[in-house]
Order: structure tokens, then C-alpha cells, then sequence
């Protein structure tokens, strides 16, 4: 299995719209609103650029970007449990090395990822329900 971060373009911007809506990868966000293909393409004009689309054997399996130093990354279902969400991570930190994460205290496979490349938990967020 080959894996390449390659630079955002038009090209990648449906298949980060449909994985950012997949129903398994949904769950995990902050925000969690179905995305249409209008506010997307607006998003990825005026933020496509921050993002990197993680190539397995020339196939889409997932993203990664930087906005505002925040870290956004999605895998693919059909390619978890390979190594695709660390080695976007680990390629990510060598190019923005000050970028953090914010996630869900209950999203348990992301904690781990971010664990796992050598991220420790720093902070917590409290909201009133």
C-alpha cells in the first residue's frame, strides 16, 4: 500500500464534501450539518487550499487540513485501521508543526489518532447544555 499527501484541488473538493457528510464520519465533527455542494464550493475556494488529500495507490482515502491552526482530518471508512489517519497527521506536523486538535471528549478513535502521533490532551471545554 503506497500512501501521498497530495495539495487540495477541484479535483478532490466532492470527494472531501461526500466523506465530510458520510454517516460514519459525521458523528465525530463539532458540527455536524449535512453540507450541499453550493456552501461546499464556496468553502473550498476560499479555504481549499489548506487542505491535503491523502492518495492510497492513486485513490482518495481521506483529508487533512489546517484553518486558524486547528487540525480537520477525515479517513475514509474503507481505510481505517491502516495507518491513513497518523500518517496524514505525521506528514501534516512536518510542513505545520504548531497546528493542535480540538475533539470531542466522547470521540474516542480521534483522541487515539492524535495520541498516537504524540498529541497529549491539554485542555477542556465546557459548555452549559
Amino acid at each position: 500500500m503506497v500512501k501521498k499527501l497530495v495539495k487540495n484541488d477541484k479535483q478532490y473538493w466532492e470527494f472531501i464534501r461526500e466523506l465530510r457528510n458520510h454517516p460514519d464520519v459525521k458523528t465525530v465533527f463539532i458540527e455536524q450539518e449535512h453540507i450541499d455542494k453550493f456552501d461546499h464550493a464556496l468553502y473550498m475556494q476560499r479555504l481549499g487550499s489548506s487542505f491535503y488529500v491523502c492518495l492510497v495507490d492513486n485513490s482518495p482515502a481521506g483529508y487533512v487540513g489546517v484553518i486558524q491552526g486547528d487540525i480537520r482530518v477525515a479517513t475514509h471508512p474503507d481505510f481505517q485501521k491502516m495507518g491513513v489517519g497518523s500518517f496524514m497527521i505525521d506528514e501534516l506536523m512536518r510542513v505545520h508543526p504548531a497546528s493542535y486538535a480540538k475533539v470531542k471528549v466522547d470521540n474516542e478513535a480521534s483522541v487515539g489518532l492524535f495520541e498516537k502521533c504524540g498529541f497529549v490532551k491539554k485542555y477542556y471545554i465546557l459548555e452549559k447544555e
